[in-house]
């Protein structure tokens, strides 16, 4: 599931806000659950649907927005590889939503970058969605190093090592969970969201260290 599923999941145009689409999961939620719905396979499975989607985004749309952010980000994410009739890609843009915070825009790309970029980040969603977490950080390194500048690359940087972080802490490779929680920290020091969530795994890790 990509993030454009997820939107379409939850009856959600792209670029729409974390309330937005909180409102709409806890709409959906309550119409399809278990309880609500006994022995209603359909309903089962279309609540699992819409759990997994809300998920997926919360990890990549951010939890508050500037009008501003939101009319940039919905520009950014207006077309995903659409192709013509010939295999032509019709935009350069590519349809994405991040985890942000309120600090400094991206730097203005040039197009082949901005190509990359998010050809790049389609990649990295499918490494995370397969928990092929070795792949997803050496492919996000490689982007950094290109786009070192571009926060919203740093941002996805620190996602995988934390998720990746805790997969190694529920194999019990805990030293290595602390270089990769650590080096989250280090990739995104001003996102609040992510440190509190850190900071968490830190506590767990101390507890079965």
């Amino acid at each position: 599931m990509d993030v454009v599923d997820c939107y379409r999941l939850l009856g959600l145009r792209s670029g729409a806000s974390a309330s937005e689409i909180k409102s709409s999961y806890r709409r959906l939620a309550q119409r399809y659950h278990p309880d609500t719905n006994p022995n209603d396979k359909r309903a089962k499975e279309k609540f699992i649907a819409v759990t997994e989607a809300y998920k997926l985004l919360l990890k990549v749309v951010p939890p508050h927005k500037t009008h501003q952010q939101q009319t940039s980000s919905s520009k950014a994410n207006s077309v995903y590889s659409e192709k013509k009739a010939n295999g032509k890609e019709v935009s350069t843009k590519e349809k994405v939503k991040t985890k942000k915070n309120s600090r400094a825009k991206p730097p203005n790309l040039s197009e082949t970058e901005n190509r990359l970029k998010w050809k790049t980040y389609k990649q990295l969603l499918q490494f995370l969605k397969q928990r092929r977490f070795p792949q997803a950080t050496a492919l996000v390194e490689a982007l950094v190093q290109r786009l070192p500048q571009d926060a919203e690359v740093r941002q996805w940087q620190a996602i995988c090592y934390q998720m990746w972080a805790k997969q190694l802490i529920a194999q019990r490779k805990l030293l290595k969970a602390r270089i990769y929680l650590k080096k989250a920290l280090k990739a995104d020091p001003k996102n609040k969201s992510l440190q509190k969530e850190v900071q968490r795994d830190f506590k767990y890790l101390e507890k079965i260290l």
